[in-house]
């Protein structure tokens, strides 16, 4: 730009906060000219830094900055122009402001220095001299690029402190000093004038979190955190790539579990520590479902997960992730990977997709694979669990380490033995082996996540129960003994064999009994010394009624579910048996109906 002696200079917004205006003061292109600043400008800076918006900080910092240089310039400075209404501010969207700051280079007969394209044209379109300077960056690398190498995960740069890096595969993370010079804060406020250089010009790169004090840029693949006083006690910057790009068959994932992706939506979770490698994994499952020919979207904040190009990443949608789920379930995808779930309305937003029938994949860090799913309880009801996750796969050290399934049951919890204490429960199954190792229902009024481990034998019981099968086997070869408790055995045989093995008024058991020092009990290994009767059923507002002969009035009978025992009763003088519905006993005979398992004995 040439020189600009004796002229007005009118500066938007944009001039400033690029921080050209001082540039063009330092080379000496602006010796001798007034720069005249719209207060309309002064407030809108103003406004965004009371917001937290780092543009508004920069501006004014401008501000300052040419200030100072032009008093040893030749530069003068001074403020005109009226202060903004509430209602242009309102309108500052639709270019109110803009259109003000105009209005002041024309009444100043000033030259409209901006960096806003669609402001420069505006302006020469209503015959206002205007001088659009683009913002333009170096084509060299910044220099927090130069630290990187193939190997390296992140960088952690802080004020009074030699720059750190972390190298090394997932699992194999090792910390290293990248120079021996101690970064003042000079050096740090460099390399984020370079970053935020580079974002402004370069469209692969945006802020993602402006605050004041801390800022989140997404620099191409580069993550890169920006904390200063009084958020931070110095200047940090902390940048993070992925070292990694994998696909699923470098995972070498169970079978089961890759068509299982496959058919039909799903709710999965990817949980692990920090740095182990989830997102990589993410990635690369979403690259997998678009080349099956599935509609794959992210939700992200950064974003920074490397997918391809047919993968789109959304963030929240004005700050609120509920805006983004009610434009995606327009948008209608077959999966939707749900980058780091923190928050209570991550979780609510998350379970909402899945119940709407969106395959819903979420990352989240979690220090064991149990943990993950227990983030979710207290934020929805337990039985909509299993209904929004079904699948979690445990990553450490960049490998699948565990993968558990979730379904639901409604029995006896593992280890108590009183079928009136049947309850849902929640069953966490080993992927491949399908052995149950957690169960989590409802204890008291908490909910609970109970380890399943099976109990081995010890000698003095296995001792116990071959002592009995010596002496009763006679009765029955193929009879069933196993420990119900401590102290008591119980032994399930034939029906015809019960009243030989029991003796005259239960001579052999007693005698065996005192012998071994535990208790034993005899059960019919059919379910029932009874017979079966022919019975119906008919429901009648709040309760169903199982119906029988009317012969049968009166008659005590025993309910089963299959072989399982429910409960007894005497048949009501209409031939009938109530049972509320919302009962536990009612619950019971609904599901054995409904699995055309239930038998009554008579």
């Amino acid at each position: 730009m040439k020189n600009e002696t004796n002229k007005k200079i009118v500066p938007d917004t944009s001039v400033l906060v690029n921080g050209e205006l001082s540039k063009m003061i330092e080379k000496g292109s602006l010796k001798g000219t007034n720069i005249v600043i719209s207060r309309t400008v002064l407030d809108e800076l103003q406004a965004q830094a009371s917001r937290g918006r780092e543009t508004g900080f920069r501006g004014l910092e401008e501000i300052k900055k040419i200030r100072k240089l032009g008093e040893s310039r030749s530069v003068s400075i001074e403020f005109t122009g009226k202060r903004p209404t509430l209602e242009e501010i309102q309108l500052a969207k639709k270019g109110r402001l803009d259109a003000i700051i105009k209005d002041v280079a024309a009444k100043e007969n000033g030259i409209l220095l901006t960096s806003d394209y669609v402001q420069a044209l505006v302006g020469e379109a209503e015959g206002i001299p205007v001088k659009y300077i683009r913002h333009e960056t170096a084509k060299t690398p910044v220099e927090i690029e130069g630290f990187f190498t193939n190997d390296t995960q992140s960088v952690h740069i802080k004020q009074g402190c030699v720059p750190i890096a972390k190298k090394g595969n997932p699992g194999q993370v090792k910390l290293v000093s990248l120079s021996k010079k101690k970064f003042t804060e000079k050096d740090i406020k460099s390399i984020e004038q370079e970053i935020l250089s580079r974002v402004r010009v370069d469209e692969n790169s945006f802020v993602e979190i402006g605050k004041h004090g801390a800022m989140v840029i997404q620099m191409g693949n580069y993550r890169i955190a920006i904390t200063k006083p009084p958020f931070s006690d110095a200047m940090e910057v902390t940048a993070v790539r992925p070292i990694t790009k994998l696909t699923l068959s470098d995972y070498n994932m169970h079978k089961e579990l890759e068509s299982s992706i496959m058919t039909g939506s799903r709710g999965m979770l990817i949980a692990g520590p920090p740095g182990s490698g989830k997102s990589t994994f993410a990635a690369s499952i979403a690259d997998f479902l678009t080349e099956q020919g599935m509609i794959v979207k992210t939700f992200e904040q950064p974003r920074d997960l490397q997918v391809g190009p047919d993968v789109t990443q959304y963030a929240p949608l004005e700050g609120d992730w509920e805006k983004t789920a009610e434009l995606l379930l327009l948008v209608r995808p077959d999966y939707t990977i749900f980058d780091e779930i923190r928050k209570t309305r991550d979780f609510r937003v998350f379970g909402d997709m899945r119940l709407a029938g969106v395959g819903m994949i979420g990352v989240m860090h979690a220090t064991n694979p149990v943990s993950a799913i227990q983030r979710f309880i207290g934020r929805m009801e337990l039985g909509t669990i299993p209904h929004v996750i079904d699948t979690v796969i445990y990553i450490n050290a960049g490998r699948i380490d565990r993968v558990y399934e979730i379904g639901m049951v409604v029995r006896v919890p593992t280890g108590m033995k009183a079928e009136d204490l049947a309850r849902p429960i929640v069953e966490i199954r080993d992927h491949v082996t399908k052995a149950l190792e957690y169960e989590i229902y409802t204890y008291g009024e908490e909910n609970v996540i109970i380890p399943v481990k099976k109990e081995q034998a010890s000698p003095v019981r296995k001792l116990a129960l071959e002592k009995i099968r010596q002496e009763l086997r006679r009765y029955d070869p193929d009879m069933k003994a196993e420990f119900s408790s401590d102290n008591r055995v119980v032994l399930k045989v034939r029906n015809s064999a019960i009243g030989k093995m029991i003796g005259k008024k239960g001579s052999n058991i007693e005698l065996l009994e005192k012998r071994l020092g535990i208790n034993i009990s005899v059960e019919p290994k059919e379910g029932s010394l009874k017979n079966e009767a022919i019975w119906k059923y008919a429901e009648s507002g709040a309760f169903i009624n199982v119906l029988l002969e009317p012969g049968l009035i009166g008659t005590p009978v025993d309910i089963y579910e299959a072989d399982r025992y429910i409960f007894s009763a005497h048949v009501g003088r209409k031939g009938a048996i109530k049972i509320r519905k919302k009962s536990e006993l009612g619950r019971k005979v609904m599901q054995a109906i409904a699995s055309e398992s239930l038998r009554v004995l008579v």
